[in-house]
């Protein structure tokens, strides 16, 4: 979730605990229920995690990877997108989020738990890029 309503650009992340009892910064994401697009998980999922309404921008990626739960491997598949905060206020009301912040973007990377989730970021430079131009965000890329 994207704000750029202020000076700097910012992100909307979410925090749980992981195995360890470490407190992980991560992007919102969710399950894809009966009917719903790829899309209205993500607009739902983000609203529902950290409290803030948006509109998808554009696609940044998919990430796959494998987990163990209940003594089975588990294959998952997340589709992220970029959205655009359109209103709201932050909440960590959400039962699987702990804690939810915004972050000035350029700041994004340092705070993700997860290589894969920096690695998607680094296209929003060029996704915000007006025609023929590149939005300096400070995320690189």
């Amino acid at each position: 979730m994207l704000d750029r309503s202020g000076p700097v650009p910012r992100a909307a992340l979410i925090a749980r605990h992981d195995r360890r009892g470490r407190l992980v910064w991560s992007l919102p994401k969710g399950h894809v229920e009966a009917g719903e697009t790829p899309v209205d998980t993500a607009v739902r999922e983000v609203e529902e995690e950290t409290g803030i309404r948006g509109t998808v921008l554009a696609p940044l990626g998919t990430i796959d990877f494998w987990f163990v739960a209940d003594r089975r491997r588990v294959h998952k598949t997340v589709h992220h997108f970029l959205l655009e905060a359109q209103g709201g206020e932050l909440s960590d009301a959400d039962v699987e989020v702990v804690e939810v912040a915004w972050f000035p973007l350029p700041d994004v990377p340092s705070v993700l738990a997860y290589a894969d989730e920096r690695r998607l970021l680094e296209r929003v430079d060029d996704l915000l890029a007006p025609p023929g131009g590149h939005a300096d965000t400070g995320t690189g890329g």
